[in-house]
Order: structure tokens, then C-alpha cells, then sequence
């Protein structure tokens, strides 16, 4: 049986810790090893200040996290934003590339997709931007 849950959130910071926390619970039906869990939380932590930092600024906007788990033990975590949007996705997606303030690593991306087994990301600027993260999580036992 494929389960899937959607959430809808502002995008303010106190939410990225309500973000983490929505995820952990929902991984947690697949029996994680606390490594996996980290790893998800990590991941999800980072596309949601995306959306906070780099789409809206100081504007409050709408944030959008999706998440299903496959029969196959595939998560799938789907954050959208409907901020600025990213002229230049493959340049964004690049180690230590950051549009945010001199505070920002520009490392978000790339932990992203070193926490999953494949990640996509869309984006229309003016429109918003799409993260899909997918990652299977190891049945034990």
C-alpha cells in the first residue's frame, strides 16, 4: 500500500523545525535507522530555508511539502515554494553558489543530494521552485 500525506505551511523559520519534525514522524513508519532519519530530517531542513531564505525574503509566502512512501520502501519528499524562482537552476545547484547573504554556504543543494538517491528540482522564475527527493530506506530484519 503506497501512503502519501500533504502539508501546508508559512514559509517563516519556526516552520522549518515544525518541517523536520512533520518528516521524522512520517519516515518513521518505515522503521529508519537513526543514520536515515538524520539524513531526511537534514534534507528536508535545507529545502525548506530554501524556500524561506531564497524565494520569499522578507515576503511571507506559502511553502508546500508532500510526502509518500512506496511499497518498495521509496520515500519521496516534494517541497514547492511559489517565491522568485531560480533563473539559472544548474548554476544554483552548484557547491558554495548562494544568492542569499554573506552568512548563506550555498550548500543546500548539495546536501540535499547527497541525502537522497535522486533529486530534481524545477523551477520558473516569478513561479516558484519544485524539490523532489527520493531515497530508499533499508527494511531491516
Amino acid at each position: 500500500m503506497n501512503r502519501e500525506m500533504k502539508v501546508q505551511m508559512s514559509g517563516i523559520l519556526e516552520n522549518q523545525a515544525l518541517a523536520r519534525a512533520i518528516a521524522s514522524a512520517y519516515v518513521s513508519q518505515a522503521d529508519p535507522t537513526v543514520e536515515e532519519l538524520t539524513e531526511v530530517k537534514t534534507a528536508v531542513s535545507e529545502a525548506v530555508t530554501n524556500c524561506i531564505v531564497h524565494a520569499y525574503g522578507s515576503d511571507l509566502g506559502t511553502i508546500k511539502m508532500k510526502m509518500q512512501l512506496f511499497d518498495s520502501n521509496v520515500l519521496r519528499i516534494t517541497v514547492r515554494d511559489f517565491g522568485r524562482g531560480i533563473d539559472d537552476v544548474e548554476k544554483a545547484m552548484e557547491p558554495c553558489f548562494s544568492t542569499g547573504a554573506d552568512d548563506r554556504a550555498g550548500m543546500g543543494f548539495t546536501i540535499m543530494e547527497s541525502f537522497s538517491d535522486r533529486l530534481r528540482v524545477s523551477s520558473k522564475p516569478g513561479k516558484g521552485t519544485k524539490v523532489v527527493m527520493e531515497r530508499k530506506i533499508v527494511k531491516r530484519g
